[in-house]
Order: C-alpha cells, then structure tokens, then sequence
C-alpha cells in the first residue's frame, strides 16, 4: 500500500484497527523490547536464539505498526446511505440473469472483506460491476471464471 492510498473501512472497521494499533504500542511493542533486553542480559547474541527470536518479532511488530498507522491515516469511512445507485456501503441483493438465484452483498472496503458474511470488496469483479448502477440495471459482471449477467434488485 503506497502512503497516499485510500482505504475504505467502516467505522467499526477503523475502530478495531485503532484498537489492534493501540495493543501493538502499548502492550507488544513493550513486551517485546523487554524480551530484547532479557535476552541480551544472557550474554553472546552471536549464539542466542532468544535474542535473535526477539529482535525478528520486533520487526514484524513494527512493519503492523507503520502498515496500521498508514492505512488509519489514509481511511475513508464508509457511510452507509440510501441511494437510488450502488455505492460502497450499501447492501445490495442482486440477481444472477442465467440462474435467477439471489444473492445479498454488502460492499465494503478491501480490508474488511468477509465473503463468510456475504461482505464483499469494492474492488471485486461484482461490486466494480454494480458501482454506480441503479435498481433494475442488468450489468455484466467480468471476473476470472469468465463474463456473466446479473440484476439489481434493491439497494439498502
């Protein structure tokens, strides 16, 4: 992520990413530097492996950090509102043309993808598709598995 992307998130989204920056700064970052110092009391760090576990740990703890400050720096959030076209934020049910099988999404920023709870990425084939569209539109949606059609049904 380059320092001038947006991230969409939610507000719960962004909150939680404060939340897990905070325990990073205030718990993991001290407790991993007093692991450091520990280690570094046993004497040789040539052959010591507490040490050199520590100071790896270190690192990935301050590349979450900078990522995590990053990404809260550049957030946009998500407002959800009722709209007569598909924005991000908005529950959308839509339609498969070929199959008349329904489905119900809700588009939300990349990091907040969860396809288990039928959140989707605004930057998946569907919603690139269905961005900006309106309720009725039928939309060809371009993914991996080739092109297919879908409805929009109502947009919450």
């Amino acid at each position: 992520m380059t320092n001038n992307q947006v991230m969409y998130l939610t507000e719960e989204g962004l909150n939680n990413l404060r939340i897990e920056l905070d325990e990073l700064l205030n718990i993991k970052r001290p407790e991993n530097i007093n692991a450091i110092k520990e280690a570094r009391a046993l004497g040789d760090l040539s052959e010591n492996a507490d040490y050199h576990a520590a100071r790896d740990e270190q690192a990935v703890i301050e590349d979450k950090i900078r990522k995590l400050e990053t990404i809260i720096e550049n957030a946009v959030i998500i407002t959800p509102e009722k709209s007569n076209e598909v924005k991000i934020g908005n529950s959308v049910k839509i339609k498969y043309v070929d199959e008349e099988e329904l489905e119900e999404y809700k588009i939300v920023g990349s990091r907040e993808t969860d396809p288990m709870n039928n959140k989707i990425s605004n930057e998946s084939p569907i919603a690139k598709a269905i961005l900006g569209y309106k309720t009725g539109d039928i939309v060809t949606v371009e993914s991996p598995n080739g092109k297919y059609n879908i409805q929009i049904i109502e947009i919450a």
